[in-house]
C-alpha cells in the first residue's frame, strides 16, 4: 500500500513545483471564523438509478441552460484545486491528503489534479481570468469569501465545487459540498411522530441561530409543532435560566409542592402513598413537548444535555434530538444522551475511509475532511465517461441521479448537495441506525 502512495507524493511534488503558485507557501495560520459544518468520495464509481419517488428533488427551473448552448462540445476536463493561503492549514493539508488517498484508492489514471495556491482574492480573480479555458472544474475555493462572484465566469463554460457554506452562493455553475443543517432537520420533522411537540434550545451564535431560522419553515410542512424555545449564551453564563425557562422548571416545581400539601391535610392511606411516592420528585412531568431539539455541539453540547435533565427535563420522558453536528463518539457515552436521536449515516459507512487514512497520515481523519473524498469521486466518474456540460447538468438535474458516497448517498438540488440521511440513535457509545 505504501510503495504506490511514494510514486503519488512525488506526482504531487512535481504538480506543486509546477504549479501557477507553490504549495508550500500555504501559511500556518489560526483557525478562521468560518467553520465547514456539516462530507463525501464515493465508494464505487457509478451513478445509481432509482424511482423517482425516493427523492424530493425539484427539477431546477434553468434545465435549458441556454448560456451552455455553445459549449455542449465542450468536455470536462482536468481539475485544479484552488487554495487560499488565508485557510486553515489543518483542513487544507487533510483535503491535499484526501486527493491523494482518493487517487490511489479509486485508481484514478490519465486525470491531472493542478494545485493553485492564492494570495488572496485580488489574485485568485487574475487567476481565473487568464484560464477560464471552457470545460474546466475547480476544486474549491474551500471559504465563502473566495467563492463570492465566481458566476461571473459561468458563461465560459467552468464549473466550481466550492465548500461555502453560504447556500446563497449556489447556482448556475457553483454548487456546495458541505454539511447543510436544513437537510438535517428536514430528516429529523419527518421522522417524528405525528403531533409531536418540539421545543428548542440553542446557543447565540451563528450555529444556533441558523438552526433557530430554519426550523420554523420545516416544521410548517411537517405534522410536528414548535412548543417553546429558548437561547443562551455562547459561554454558557444563562445557560441554568434558559433551560428553566424553557422547561417552566417553577411553575411545575410550585404545582408539585401545591399536590404535596393537598395529600399531606388528607389521612387516608391512597393520599399517603401518593404523597409518599411523590417525595421522590422535584417537579411535576406534565411537560408541554413531546421533544427538545439541542441545537449545540462540542463541549457546550456534553453541559447543556445534563443540566435539560438536572432541571427534570427527563430524557426517559422527553425525547432529546440533536443535528448532523452530534456525529462524534465523544457525545455517545453521555449519560442523558443515551436513547437521543440524530440525523446521519452510520459510522461504519466511513470507517474503512477513517482507518486508512489514521494507517497512512498517523492522524486522526477530521469529520469535515469525508466532504473532497466523495467530491473526487464524482469528478472522476464525469471526466472518465467523458460528460460535457450538456450532458453535465442533464445528469444533476435528473430526479434519478444518486451518487454512492462514504456519508450515504447523495445528489443536488438547486446545485447544494443533498443527502439520504438515516436516523441515528445514540446507546452505549454507538449510533445505530433505527429507521
Amino acid at each position: 500500500m505504501y510503495s504506490p502512495l511514494s510514486i503519488l507524493v512525488i506526482f504531487f511534488l512535481f504538480i506543486f513545483l509546477f504549479s501557477c503558485a507553490p504549495a508550500n507557501n500555504i501559511s500556518k495560520q489560526d483557525q478562521p471564523k468560518e467553520t465547514i459544518i456539516e462530507n463525501p468520495i464515493a465508494n464505487n464509481e457509478k451513478i445509481k438509478k432509482n424511482e423517482k419517488n425516493e427523492l424530493k428533488q425539484e427539477t431546477t427551473k434553468t434545465s435549458e441552460h441556454n448560456k451552455y448552448k455553445n459549449l455542449e462540445n465542450v468536455l470536462l476536463k482536468n481539475i485544479t484545486v484552488l487554495i487560499s493561503k488565508k485557510d486553515d492549514p489543518k483542513i487544507v493539508d487533510q483535503f491535499l491528503n484526501i486527493i491523494e488517498l482518493a487517487t490511489y484508492k479509486k485508481k484514478i489514471k490519465d486525470i491531472s489534479f493542478n494545485i493553485y495556491v492564492y494570495e488572496n482574492n485580488n489574485s485568485l480573480k487574475k487567476y481565473l481570468e487568464k484560464n477560464k479555458q471552457p470545460g474546466k472544474i475547480y476544486f474549491g475555493p474551500i471559504s465563502t469569501d473566495a467563492s463570492l462572484n465566481l458566476n461571473r465566469y459561468c458563461n465560459d463554460g467552468i464549473l466550481f465545487f466550492s465548500f461555502s457554506s453560504n447556500k446563497s452562493l449556489a447556482n448556475d455553475c457553483i454548487f456546495l459540498i458541505n454539511f447543510f443543517p436544513y437537510n438535517e432537520i428536514e430528516t429529523i420533522f419527518d421522522y417524528l411522530p405525528e403531533n409531536s411537540k418540539v421545543a428548542i434550545v440553542y446557543p447565540e451564535n451563528s450555529y444556533g441561530y441558523k438552526i433557530n431560522e430554519i426550523v420554523d419553515s420545516i416544521s410548517e410542512r411537517s405534522n410536528s409543532v414548535i412548543i417553546n424555545r429558548a437561547s443562551y449564551k455562547e459561554d454558557l453564563e444563562n445557560v441554568r435560566s434558559a433551560i428553566k425557562e424553557l422547561g417552566k422548571y417553577e411553575l411545575r416545581k410550585f404545582e408539585l409542592n401545591r399536590q404535596k400539601k393537598l395529600l399531606a391535610l388528607n389521612k387516608d392511606e391512597n393520599s399517603k402513598k401518593r404523597l409518599k411516592k411523590l417525595e421522590r420528585f422535584t417537579t411535576t412531568n406534565d411537560y408541554d413537548f413531546t421533544h427538545v431539539l439541542i441545537a449545540d455541539y462540542g463541549v457546550r453540547l456534553l453541559q447543556v444535555a445534563p443540566l435539560l435533565a438536572y432541571y427534570d427535563i427527563d430524557p426517559n420522558i422527553v425525547g432529546f434530538i440533536g443535528t448532523g453536528a452530534w456525529d462524534d463518539r465523544i457525545f455517545f457515552n453521555e449519560p442523558t444522551l443515551q436513547n437521543a436521536i440524530f440525523p446521519g449515516v452510520e459510522y461504519k459507512k466511513r470507517q474503512k475511509l477513517i482507518d486508512d487514512y489514521v494507517a497512512i497520515y498517523d492522524e486522526s481523519l477530521m469529520r469535515v475532511s469525508t466532504l473532497p473524498y466523495d467530491l473526487i469521486g464524482l469528478l472522476t466518474y464525469l471526466i472518465k465517461n467523458n460528460y460535457n456540460l450538456k450532458k453535465f447538468f442533464e445528469l444533476i438535474e435528473s430526479e434519478s441521479f444518486i451518487f454512492d458516497g462514504v456519508d450515504g448517498n447523495f445528489y443536488f438540488k438547486n446545485n447544494v448537495i443533498e443527502r439520504q440521511l438515516k436516523i441515528l440513535q445514540i446507546n452505549s457509545g454507538k449510533a445505530l441506525q433505527i429507521n
